[in-house]
């Protein structure tokens, strides 16, 4: 099956926002590497602390699954074009997602509820968003575009919003929203 251009601009958002961290134009380990000190950083976890320790942990189980579904080559990097061949794959049958994937998922819903109440709201969406580089007011935007006017969004939506970004063709869908952007 071939991806549309408008699920193909999506998936390129998330690889080069989230995941190519020091855009060299792949995704590889060292990716990963900055992203937990990132992410660390934001969050006030210093090396030693659980926190982080386990999203160390976390993010090099998500490298390492990514590695393997994805970078056929086995050039110890993920492209571009490997990256969206392995989402069209997914978005065949998003009920059956791989365990990186369902990991990165309950990674970033707990990173974004940073009050780890079980549900996200604006602010906490927003702060994770803007930590790379989008505007805070696009994030409001999207938030109230994601939570479909709710103050919040549960675990169980989450997770139902996540399968929607990676599979749906739909460009009003409210999926779309929960990587902060707006319009792609």
């Amino acid at each position: 099956m071939s991806i549309s251009a408008f699920r193909r601009k999506k998936l390129l958002y998330v690889f080069n926002v989230f995941f190519d961290v020091n855009q060299s134009g792949t995704i590889e380990r060292k990716d990963f590497e900055l992203a937990i000190e990132k992410i660390c950083s934001l969050r006030g976890w210093k090396p030693g602390d659980a926190k982080n320790t386990e999203t160390h942990e976390i993010m090099i189980k998500i490298w390492d699954g990514l590695r393997k579904r994805a970078d056929s080559n086995k050039d110890g990097q993920v492209s571009v074009e490997e990256w969206v061949s392995m989402w069209n794959d997914y978005a065949q049958n998003p009920s059956a997602a791989l365990k990186w994937q369902q990991l990165y998922c309950q990674f970033m819903f707990q990173l974004e509820d940073a009050s780890a109440d079980g549900t996200i709201d604006c602010d906490e969406f927003t702060t994770v968003c803007s930590s790379y580089g989008i505007d805070p007011q696009e994030c409001k935007m999207a938030f109230g575009q994601m939570a479909k006017g709710k103050a919040s969004v549960s675990w169980e939506e989450f997770q139902e919003l996540w399968k929607e970004y990676f599979s749906t063709e739909d460009p009003n869908a409210a999926g779309n929203y929960i990587f902060g952007r707006t319009s792609f």
